[in-house]
């Protein structure tokens, strides 16, 4: 973008004989406008006089005709930028400030030559941005370097559990999820951005709908249930409020993010103007077909793995003694079952009671206490009434009972 000049009708070379005085005055005045005629050029300096001269203006003859300025661009060479452009180039410095951390994560667990690998990878993402952070900014490019190496310092540090309690960092599949995760949301954002009205019908009302009747109604109880499935109880066993069972069906839905990667893709493909992802209804109603179908099974093998490594912990709590981990709700705990009546009036289903060993409890679900035996790796279950429930730190404590078999006082 070129400076705007305004022409003004009095020729501003040096005329002999005036004054130093007379001569300040006069470009004082003209700059305040007193000396404008109709007409405005644009360009450099010489191209904006050259062009205020080309015709008569005003009235006034070409050599009287000079030009003032009415921006300061024309002072220096001054970076317009396109609209969104400081957005795209810092998520361009957040996504080479994310590279070094992951590839960090990568070199960790790698051999040898792979090893090395991720090392050069770790080199071209610092420079790559240090080099966004010089361009992010239009006045200077310290202040982007500062930032830049800012985001490589933090992503390290979270990536190698630095800034964490338990000193864990991230994992090669967290780092997996992520990117895919936030290629997911940009490509969607893409893509919603390029829908007509038509297609917004075609697409959302359909889904949404799909999704309230049919996922976040029964999403609550899909991973407790598949929990309860791995430790062989029923989802009537584990009672779950609420308020745990509407977060179970966000983590559901948030995992249906990671198979909508092909209309992600579509959302890219059409923001670049590729020519086979020209708008159609036709392939939007086969695409809405296939992304309901990926949705199904991803979201279906992505809760039974989340369930299952649930179970794993579990059961690796249980064998050790340690305090076994909640899952949305659900917090077995470590807990001595001292009967009220003789062992044998006890009334329930799983393997005999031991009143000396501690027992994995899930809670009473109506009249009936659900526990977990570590030994037998099975459910036990019995009548509330007929038990005293206390709990223990962990699963290698002693618990005592008189020789009849009823709780000491």
């Amino acid at each position: 973008m070129f400076s705007n000049w305004r022409a003004v009708g009095v020729d501003r070379r040096r005329p002999g004989g005036r004054s130093r005085w007379r001569r300040f005055l006069l470009r004082r005045a003209v700059m305040l406008g007193r000396y404008d005629i109709d007409g405005i050029v644009s360009g450099t300096p010489r191209q904006a006089v050259r062009l205020a001269r080309a015709e008569p203006i005003g009235g006034a003859a070409p050599p009287a005709v000079s030009v003032r300025p009415l921006d300061g661009r024309w002072r220096g060479s001054v970076k317009y930028w396109r609209e969104e452009e400081f957005e795209r180039r810092l998520f361009h410095l957040v996504f080479w400030a994310f590279l070094p951390a992951a590839a960090l994560v990568f070199a960790s667990g790698a051999p040898g030559l792979a090893r090395w690998f991720w090392i050069l990878v770790v080199c071209l993402g610092v420079y790559r941005a240090m080099r966004g952070g010089w361009g992010l900014f239009r006045e200077g490019g310290l202040a982007g370097v500062g930032l830049a190496l800012l985001f490589v310092m933090l992503f390290t540090a979270m990536g190698l559990g630095i800034l964490s309690d338990d000193g864990k960092g991230w994992t090669p599949e967290h780092i997996v999820v992520a990117v895919t995760v936030i290629g997911v949301i940009s490509g969607l954002r893409l893509l919603v951005r390029q829908w007509t009205w038509g297609e917004w019908v075609a697409w959302v009302a359909p889904l949404v709908a799909t999704l309230a009747v049919s996922s976040f109604v029964a999403a609550g109880s899909v991973l407790h249930a598949l929990y309860a499935d791995g430790l062989s109880l029923s989802p009537d066993d584990l009672d779950v409020p609420p308020a745990w069972q509407a977060l179970a069906g966000v983590k559901l839905l948030m995992m249906f993010s990671m198979v909508m990667v092909l209309p992600a893709w579509w959302g890219f493909a059409r923001h670049r103007h590729h020519g086979y992802a020209a708008p159609g209804d036709g392939f939007n109603i086969i695409l809405y077909v296939l992304v309901l179908l990926l949705m199904v099974t991803g979201a279906t093998l992505q809760a039974l793995d989340s369930a299952r490594a649930a179970v794993n912990e579990v059961v690796a709590a249980a064998e050790s003694g340690e305090a076994p981990p909640s899952y949305f709700g659900v917090e077995p705990a470590w807990t001595c079952v001292q009967p009220l009546v003789a062992l044998d009036e006890l009334s329930g289903e799983g393997p005999p009671l031991n009143p000396r060993t501690p027992y994995l409890s899930f809670g009473v679900s109506g009249d009936t206490a659900v526990l977990w035996d570590p030994s037998a790796k099975s459910p036990v279950k019995i009548l509330a009434g007929q038990t005293w429930l206390r709990p223990v730190k962990s699963g290698t404590a002693s618990c005592a009972v008189d020789v009849t078999g009823s709780a000491k006082p």
